[in-house]
């Protein structure tokens, strides 16, 4: 799996993915993220990927021509890079790559989004910033728009680090063992979340206070264990 970030702020991301989980797994080979400046795509001497709207308004728009460059370039890489290597068979005929716009109208990201994404050859993200981006992205560019939750903020490099941390982590050997993730996703493809606790078995944040594990954590009885996990859990994000 090859995650690109279109941005026009790469610093962003490079202390974020040199930490924990996503660290190791790039060290291992088994993703890749390659950050991608579009001002490397623009053609003036002043790298101008913003323009004003037509129509009035105000702040500005990112430009449609760099986006597209940049776009074009990391497909045309992606097929060159699978061409090199013999028996494309074993990529199967659902792997391909999607392109992402990041937009607060766009389809809210969940979990089985997550997964569907992960069976892909490639994501790219295009992060938005300033007032938007030419609407031609996303008409003509753009597979999907992508929103993380009902609100705005300043660019789309934070729904891209978070889009990245979660499809990685469904990639196999990322999280290590398999059964570390199996037992966690539900036939939906969905996420499951059970209430878990760990020592101490009794916490006292204050006199005549006292925060206790449930009984039936501590009682050594599997079939019991698994009759409250299944009680608790809440299954999360299953639909797209």
């Amino acid at each position: 799996m090859t995650f690109n970030i279109i941005t026009i702020f790469p610093d962003i991301f490079y202390s974020y993915f040199k930490e924990s989980i996503i660290k190791r797994a790039l060290k291992n080979g088994l993703i890749k993220i390659n950050i991608h400046n579009l001002r490397d795509w623009t053609e003036d001497s002043h790298k101008t990927v913003d323009d004003k709207p037509y129509g009035g308004g105000i702040g500005m728009v990112l430009k449609v021509e760099p986006i597209y460059k940049t776009v074009q370039f990391l497909k045309k890489e992606r097929q060159k890079s699978k061409n090199k290597i013999q028996g494309q068979a074993r990529y199967g005929a659902g792997k391909k790559t999607k392109v992402i716009l990041f937009t607060p109208r766009g389809k809210k990201f969940n979990q089985r989004m997550a997964y569907q994404f992960s069976q892909l050859d490639q994501l790219i993200f295009i992060c938005g910033r300033y007032e938007g981006v030419d609407e031609r992205v996303a008409k003509h560019i753009a597979d999907v728009e992508l929103s993380i939750g009902d609100y705005v903020l300043m660019g789309g490099e934070l729904p891209a680090m978070i889009i990245v941390e979660a499809v990685a982590r469904l990639i196999p050997g990322v999280l290590g063992k398999p059964s570390l993730l199996k037992e966690r996703i539900s036939k939906e493809k969905g996420f499951i979340e059970f209430q878990q606790y760990t020592r101490p078995e009794i916490f006292s944040p204050k006199k005549r206070v006292k925060w206790r594990v449930p009984k039936v954590l501590l009682s050594g009885d599997h079939k019991k264990i698994e009759e409250w996990r299944r009680k608790h859990k809440k299954i999360i994000a299953s639909r797209s």
